[in-house]
C-alpha cells in the first residue's frame, strides 16, 4: 500500500510521470545514469516515476536539467496536453 500523499492521485499526476519517463528515455539513460547525474540513488527516479513519490519544483528543475529539457517548455506540452 502506498502511503497517503504519495499516490497517483489523478491522470494528471500519472501523466506528468509518463511524460518524464518519455523524455529520458528519449534522453538515451537509464534509472540509474539519470540518477547519478542528479547525484541521487536510483531508487529516488524509480519511486517518483511509479508514483511512491511526489516531486517539488527544485527536485523537477535538476530533473528537467539532467534530461537536457527547458523545465518550462515541459510544463507548457503538460499544461496543454491537459487542458
Amino acid at each position: 500500500m502506498i502511503p497517503n500523499g504519495l499516490g497517483v492521485r489523478n491522470q494528471g499526476d500519472k501523466r506528468f510521470r509518463e511524460l518524464l519517463v518519455d523524455a529520458r528515455r528519449k534522453a538515451d539513460l537509464t534509472q540509474a545514469e539519470l540518477s547519478a547525474r542528479l547525484k541521487r540513488p536510483q531508487s529516488f527516479v524509480s519511486k517518483y516515476e511509479r508514483g511512491e513519490r511526489r516531486l517539488d519544483v527544485v527536485e523537477f528543475g535538476a530533473i528537467a536539467r539532467a534530461l537536457g529539457l527547458d523545465p518550462v517548455r515541459f510544463l507548457a506540452k503538460f499544461y496543454r496536453e491537459s487542458a
